[in-house]
């Protein structure tokens, strides 16, 4: 998997350790940004008031517009959709950002 994206993006959805509350996010640095949700770099967000810093999901675009497209259409779904999703890609929730930074 390529993470100098350059001009591509990924589309992410972190979780909290319950699995009560999804995140759907983009970014053109994955590793950087879901390290800022790890350790609540912006204190007020939402992820962190929520404490969604599991990584359960991510997909790699070639242009951010197309990463941007995705996440507008994962925001749209239910959330019973993004969980067959995370099953389908993820099926037993684990933290997947120690397998980034490993790459």
């Amino acid at each position: 998997m390529l993470f100098n994206m350059g001009r591509g993006g990924c589309v992410y959805i972190l979780t909290n350790q319950t699995h009560s509350v999804l995140y759907i996010g983009v970014t053109s640095d994955i590793i950087g940004r879901i390290w800022d949700h790890k350790n609540k770099t912006y204190p007020l967000s939402f992820t962190a008031r929520y404490n969604c810093n599991k990584l359960v999901y991510y997909e790699s675009y070639a242009h951010i517009e197309e990463a941007i497209a995705a996440e507008k259409l994962l925001k749209g779904g239910s959330r019973n959709s993004k969980i067959k999703l995370i099953d389908a890609f993820n099926s037993k929730w684990i933290d997947l950002y120690e397998e980034l930074i490993k790459e």
